[in-house]
């Protein structure tokens, strides 16, 4: 096909194509000029001869002159869609997907043709652009097939249709091309009405169409190709009516990745697992490669299942969405693509229905998914487990989280095999939650804590800063207020450690928390900390959540995080952003991606959401405004600051407690019972880092002031 040119109105296209006449430019379109195929896929589906054709008629256009823009529909597999669907940034997602099809063993012919088009790329004679369909939160392949041919003289064709030169479509197909001539009546119309169709596609205005420009990684791959083939031409025939070769590929298995060191602790680690019949509790400091631990426990399972022909069903629980995004990652990394079950059940159970039937037939060794705690725990997903008949193993990631009496009871009773990841497994002030988990997965078969993971080097080392800030006049009568009411209540019987989250003290000591976490003094020590530190990337802000707590009928106080953005964006000029709930998962990504970079964002602000499971290695300075007395918080804190990462030797921890002054009318049993709690945290932290006897001098008047030396 060529485009006509002026004077040819009576030659056929064909002949046109055969002609050597006048220069063109040519506006062509082919999503799927060859619609089934297994070459080059990455510029449009083409086989190999639909790719010398495509090469051929290029090549020939732009030696007249001429210049071709080509849209093409990219080869998106099954875990492409997923990624997309989960929120994966696009243009990355095609980058893999066509850099994966270019690294496909081809044929010398293809390679030809690939390079030639390479080759048109660097002289700016082809630009190619890919489009995906995307409605409903469906993503699909875009297959019509149009194109557009124009000449300097202003005549202009236009077709739609495919000949679909694949060997099954050459074979056994029935299939049409319409042509369009734009000066022959009738036809004008529609010629026009293509081109403008095609301009809205390149524009990227087509509804329900996404097009994104052809990934540079790409380009440069194809570029490359063609300057290592200068001399490379393509044949007039080709083997288009030989049936192509059977692919074959055997069933994905587990596998240790390769550049994985299985370290000494992970070894025992998964051996007192196996040895307590696959089932227990790894109890081990935050950022010690539970994941990793847990991965290569599956992965011995796996290897002993196999010997004896069954097939393996990994479930692993996560109580939240980014966290099942980690945990595709590395399963991913270990040979298995796993399916992710959150949000709608129509994207996930149609797979993992289809998975679980080829394991009961002996076609898929393994099957692994990744869920989050609520979708597990609803009725959909427990109906596909109560069928699971073939070995099946759960791991609960952060499986405190499944202590509660809702997702306890969900908890498949058919699972052979259980393994629970937790730097805390004991629930705060949960013994029956405790218990359960205890009952449910078995006890704690192996533990590494936090001071031993440092000594053998898998944490780093760490400095500690305990900041000791006053509360303000207004904060301390608050306070005041709020420990009286305290006192009432414990000598009504009520008692600290037996707080119920519905009750009345419960209340009054998340008020207190909230004065305490909320302090106004906090912002002005750590302006002063920052500012010292501007020169310093990799810096992390815990922010207090809600509101500055206020006297009844009075407006909510200011909100900590706001406060925090902007006295770090706005006062000290330093990179920030806000890393909370509301934040989507697809920004998360962005937002982490940047931090991790060095040279973009200096300080993550958050609240609460960089506490489980996060892996955010670089980070090197934190900054505690938030009061917590519940263990679990503070310890996930501060092993998000204590993962190994290149160039990382120490972390540096502040910690930001506030106190009534010295001379505040206190009921002195009750505040050394609270103030206690507080300290545990400071002593906690000070304790294993490398500044000790420092942390020591600056808690000791506070220590002396409520007699608690012996702490």
């Amino acid at each position: 096909m060529t485009a006509p040119t002026s004077g040819l109105r009576s030659l056929s296209l064909r002949d046109r194509y055969r002609s050597d006449q006048e220069d063109v430019v040519t506006n062509f379109y082919a999503p799927a000029f060859s619609v089934a195929t297994s070459y080059s896929r990455a510029v449009g589906y083409f086989t190999s001869t639909s790719l010398a054709l495509l090469a051929r008629g290029i090549d020939s256009f732009a030696k007249r002159g001429g210049t071709i823009r080509l849209i093409a529909s990219p080869h998106l597999n099954e875990d492409d869609i997923l990624d997309i669907d989960r929120g994966y940034n696009v243009r990355e997602v095609f980058e893999r997907a066509t850099i994966r099809e270019l690294d496909v063993e081809q044929p010398e012919m293809v390679l030809d043709g690939l390079g030639l088009l390479g080759r048109l790329i660097a002289e700016g004679r082809l630009d190619i652009k890919l489009a995906f369909v995307e409605r409903e939160g469906r993503i699909g392949i875009y297959h019509e097939k149009i194109g557009i041919f124009r000449d300097a003289a202003g005549d202009l064709v236009g077709f739609t249709g495919s000949s679909n030169e694949t060997y099954g479509g050459l074979v056994a197909n029935f299939e049409s091309v319409e042509v369009y001539q734009g000066w022959v009546a009738g036809d004008g119309a529609r010629a026009l009405r293509l081109e403008s169709d095609f301009q809205a596609l390149w524009s990227n205005q087509t509804p329900y169409l996404s097009v994104e420009p052809f990934p540079d990684v790409a380009r440069d791959r194809l570029i490359e190709l063609g300057s290592g083939r200068p001399g490379a031409s393509l044949p007039g025939r080709d083997d288009a009516l030989v049936s192509p070769p059977a692919v074959t590929t055997g069933p994905a298995e587990l596998a240790i990745p390769e550049r994985l060191t299985v370290r000494d602790y992970q070894r025992e680690a998964v051996e007192s697992w196996l040895g307590g019949r696959g089932r227990g509790i790894l109890k081990m400091a935050t950022g010690t490669g539970k994941t990793k631990t847990a991965m290569i426990a599956a992965t011995q399972l796996a290897n002993v299942l196999r010997q004896r022909e069954e097939p393996l069903v990994v479930l692993i629980l996560t109580p939240l969405q980014h966290l099942v995004d980690q945990w595709i990652t590395e399963v991913e990394s270990f040979g298995i693509r796993p399916v992710a079950v959150y949000e709608s059940s129509q994207k996930w159970l149609p797979v993992v229905e289809d998975q679980l039937n080829e394991a009961r037939l002996g076609q898929r060794p393994v099957v692994a998914m990744v869920a989050t705690n609520a979708s597990f725990a609803g009725d959909r997903f427990q109906s596909v487990l109560s069928r699971i008949s073939q070995p099946l193993l759960v791991i609960a990631d952060e499986a405190h989280n499944l202590g509660s009496s809702s997702y306890r009871s969900a908890l498949p009773l058919n699972a052979t095999y259980r393994l629970a990841l937790s730097a805390t497994p004991e629930r705060w002030f949960d013994d029956e939650g405790t218990d359960a988990l205890i009952d449910y997965f078995g006890p704690i078969v192996y533990e590494l804590g936090i001071g031993q993971a440092i000594e053998m080097r898998a944490l780093c080392r760490y400095v500690y800063v305990p900041r000791l800030v006053e509360l303000n006049d207004y904060e301390t009568q608050l306070y005041v207020d709020l420990t009286s009411q305290i006192a009432k209540r414990l000598a009504a019987g009520d008692r600290l450690e037996d707080a119920d989250p519905n009750s009345a003290i419960d209340f009054l000591l998340r008020q207190r928390a909230g004065i305490l976490g909320h302090a106004e003094g906090k912002l002005a020590q750590l302006r002063s900390d920052l500012a010292a530190r501007r020169n310093l990337w990799f810096q992390l802000v815990y922010c207090a959540e809600g509101q500055r707590p206020t006297e009844p009928g009075d407006p909510p106080g200011p909100n900590q995080l706001r406060d925090v953005t902007g006295m770090v964006g706005n006062q000290l000029s330093l990179s920030a952003h806000p890393y909370i709930s509301e934040t989507l998962r697809a920004d998360r990504k962005v937002l982490l991606r940047r931090f991790g970079s060095g040279d973009d964002l200096r300080v993550l602000v958050a609240m609460r959401c960089l506490d489980e499971g996060v892996d955010i290695p670089d980070a090197r300075v934190g900054y505690l405004l938030a009061s917590s007395s519940n263990p679990r918080q503070f310890i996930q804190r501060r092993g998000r600051l204590l993962r190994r990462a290149d160039g990382k030797e120490r972390a540096e921890i502040l910690d930001y407690l506030a106190v009534p002054p010295s001379s505040t009318p206190v009921n002195f049993d009750v505040e050394r019972a609270l103030l206690k709690r507080e300290l545990e945290r400071a002593n906690e932290f000070g304790k294993l880092s490398e500044n000790y006897e420092t942390t020591l001098e600056v808690l000791r008047p506070l220590k002396e002031r409520y007699q608690l030396m012996d702490m």
